[in-house]
């Protein structure tokens, strides 16, 4: 019988547990199960809880509830780390290791084997894909995306009525969104508008610096023919002859976050507007009310063909999702090896959506869900009255 280990790593999405529960439900009859706390911390420091009935009936209630319910957290993986991870595994006999995770967990996951071999030890790895951020190499788009992006497309939808109500005392608004270097949330922000009066009216994405004039221009264009402007900037937006705009650093790490501001301020001093900066925050990502479907589906189902492939004897790769050519939206899942999905880097952004971003919705039209919104012109012919 196999022991598996398998833990969750990084940002948590809407929808990291139910790959996890779909994992579970796969090999929970087949196989040993451990689970690991905390993310590598926890295989580091043997953070483990040992997969009995009751352990895996919590893990299973968790299904739809988001946020990572083994914690995930973030962790300088550096050499030394790898070896520890190693030896605990080794210690407690566990020949299979799994983890959902992004980009980092990835390549965390082929050190570990190579570190494992280098000691001598047997261990097979499978990597399961998650990202709010849609920047993982090797699959079509990962779970924990489509949500977050229907989260955005909802919110920004919402924000431009509420600011249209109030356009007398508040003319522009910026929606921050999350994307380090990678701007499929905050182009996402536009795949629900339905009229020209609508936000988004301006979307910069961190793939490209931010113009100031190009900028100033489209708002002001919009403040002429609306009255008002929403703009959506990605957290990891600079400025031309910039850099990206941190918040803080924790353990090493950035962590971005103020563009938004900096943006309002330009805007209000420029064309003496009133604004104001909106940072979406964590909601983006652990929003259940704007759940995608699709992506609940398809974190499932990637969970449970990662149990198989366990059981099949699958090593070094991640469960990734493909589309199959078809009129219609159809996805397959596929084996993609480790060491490719670490040699394509972070997925940015290609560049025939930044210029066509018609073309990005249809791309993304499936993945947010059928029942999209639809509200009536935010306004209506107004009537002249003259007395008689």
């Amino acid at each position: 019988m196999k022991h598996v280990a398998v833990g969750q790593a990084g940002g948590p999405t809407a929808v990291i547990n139910a790959t996890l529960a779909g994992f579970v439900e796969s090999v929970k009859e087949q196989c040993q199960l451990t689970f690991v706390e905390g993310g590598y911390q926890g295989l580091v420091e043997e953070n483990f809880l040992y997969g009995d009935s009751e352990v895996i009936d919590w893990i299973l209630e968790n299904q739809s509830v988001p946020g990572a319910c083994l914690q995930s957290g973030r962790y300088p993986f550096n050499d030394q780390a790898i070896v520890e991870a190693v030896h605990s595994l080794k210690k407690h006999q566990i020949d299979t290791l799994v983890f959902i995770g992004g980009n980092g967990t990835m390549e965390a996951l082929l050190k570990v084997k190579k570190e494992a071999e280098r000691q001598g030890y047997s261990l097979q790895v499978l990597g399961l894909p998650k990202t709010v951020d849609n920047d993982l190499g090797g699959t079509d788009h990962a779970p924990g995306f489509a949500s977050a992006a229907r989260s955005i497309a909802q919110t920004t939808k919402d924000l431009s009525r509420d600011l249209y109500s109030m356009k007398n005392f508040e003319q522009v608004r910026i929606l921050e969104t999350m994307g380090r270097n990678a701007g499929w949330l905050a182009a996402a922000a536009g795949a629900w508008r339905e009229y020209a009066e609508e936000g988004p009216h301006y979307i910069a994405l961190p793939e490209q610096p931010l113009n100031k004039e190009t900028l100033l221009t489209t708002v002001k264009e919009a403040l002429s023919s609306y009255g008002y402007a929403i703009v959506v900037v990605s957290e990891g937006v600079q400025w031309e002859q910039g850099s990206q705009i941190e918040l803080n650093q924790v353990g090493g790490r950035s962590i971005l976050g103020g563009i938004s501001k900096e943006v309002s301020e330009f805007i209000k001093e420029e064309l003496n507007v009133n604004t104001r900066a909106e940072l979406l925050g964590m909601n983006q990502r652990a929003d259940t009310s704007a759940l995608s479907p699709i992506d609940t589906y398809e974190a499932y189902q990637i969970g449970r063909e990662g149990g198989r492939w366990v059981m099949e004897g699958y090593d070094e790769v991640m469960v990734a999702v493909g589309r199959k050519a078809s009129n219609y939206y159809t996805m397959e899942i596929k084996p993609v090896k480790l060491e490719k999905v670490i040699a394509e880097g972070e997925r940015l952004l290609p560049a025939q959506f930044i210029t066509d971003l018609k073309a990005y919705y249809q791309w993304l039209t499936p993945l947010l869900g059928g029942d999209r919104p639809s509200y009536p012109p935010l306004s209506r012919r107004r009537v002249e009255y003259s007395e008689h």
